[in-house]
């Protein structure tokens, strides 16, 4: 089976996305920032006061699936507030010690972006606490009976944190943060401005029907739309007149193997699997990761979060269990089915 990292549909940023340009996508300022209304109007007040006060802005925690924006969010803020942003990961803070090499290099004001915030260990994150209450950390210095505490002040920065798992956020860490915001998915109409932009700037001629049908195959994620919109600029380079139109578009889509409901062959997949193997559930989560040789957690983060979206898969206290509407979009004939299967929020308990 297909590597899951590899998928062209995923919202985690690819290594193949750094490379997606000869100019920058991300927008500068908050105008240029389309989508997630609600947290961008809320911002640009909490932006204008701390510039009014002459004040840092207060912690930002930002949550939501991958690839809605929240890293250029950031970026925009730092812009906004005319401050130098500096960004790092949970992961890549391994020890108390990186922490505060990042913090003792932050000016005032300076904006500190944190992705995947729910990744730091317990050490670094107990550290944090006194830097953003107090804007002070102490470190100890030796070892044994000679060591002791120093206590170092820090510039008055404005923490900002990511996490596609809020609810894997400590209390004590979240309760820290000012501002919360959730990120919620992208509309079709919003998908199709960012995608006109993205090809304004990459000067590729695109029709209106083409931004319509990427939008709508883009899982209401811009970084799967900007992922669709570079791979059929490459078919239209190849194989088309240098514009991109509706007939390129679709045979790049399909070439790709991404249906009119943006899923891929692995999704597809898993639909077929419970349907054919399993009479369309319920079956165990644990039984679906064995069947298709992925674990259990990739199952359940990488590809459910999307057949629930769109009403393909539902979660119940027996398993998983496939919908009428699945059926129809495989164009099978569906069973007779519960018209509202018993959804649940707990995960069965063993592998039916």
């Amino acid at each position: 089976m297909k590597d899951y990292k590899d998928r062209i549909m995923t919202g985690e940023r690819l290594d193949s996305d750094e490379a997606f340009a000869e100019t920058s996508l991300r927008p500068k300022r908050l105008d240029a920032y389309i989508g997630q209304k609600n947290v961008t109007d809320n911002l640009r007040v909490f932006i204008d006061a701390a510039r009014m006060r002459d004040e840092p802005l207060d912690h930002v925690l930002f949550y939501g699936p991958p690839g809605l924006g929240k890293t250029t969010l950031a970026g925009i803020i730092a812009n906004e507030l005319g401050v130098e942003l500096r960004i790092t990961s949970g992961p890549a803070i391994e020890r108390a010690g990186d922490l505060a090499a990042l913090l003792t290099n932050l000016n005032d004001r300076d904006v500190l972006f944190i992705d995947e915030i729910h990744r730091l260990n317990r050490s670094v994150e107990e550290v944090l606490y006194s830097a953003m209450e107090d804007y002070a950390i102490d470190i100890i210095i030796g070892k044994g009976p000679s060591a002791r505490s120093i206590r170092i002040d820090l510039g008055k920065f404005t923490l900002i944190g990511a996490t596609t798992r809020a609810g894997s956020l400590s209390a004590p860490l979240r309760d820290r943060f000012g501002v919360i915001s959730k990120f919620e998915m992208y509309r079709a109409d919003e998908l199709k401005r960012i995608i006109g932009r993205s090809a304004e700037l990459l000067r590729v001629a695109i029709d209106e029907r083409s931004q319509t049908e990427l939008a709508l195959r883009s899982r209401g994620t811009p970084r799967v739309a900007n992922r669709l919109l570079k791979r059929v600029r490459d078919f239209c380079q190849v194989r088309g007149s240098g514009r991109i139109d509706i007939e390129i578009t679709r045979h790049t889509l399909d070439s790709l193997g991404i249906d009119e409901k943006g899923l891929e062959g692995l999704d597809r997949d898993i639909l077929r699997l419970i349907i054919e193997r399993f009479d369309g559930g319920p079956v165990g989560i644990d039984t679906i990761a064995a069947a298709i040789g992925e674990e259990r957690v990739t199952i359940e983060d990488v590809y459910e979060p999307y057949l629930m979206q769109v009403g393909y898969l539902h979660r119940t206290q027996k398993g998983r269990v496939v919908s009428r509407d699945a059926y129809a979009h495989l164009g099978l004939k569906a069973p007779d089915l519960p018209e509202n299967p018993q959804i649940s929020i707990f995960e069965e308990e063993s592998s039916q």
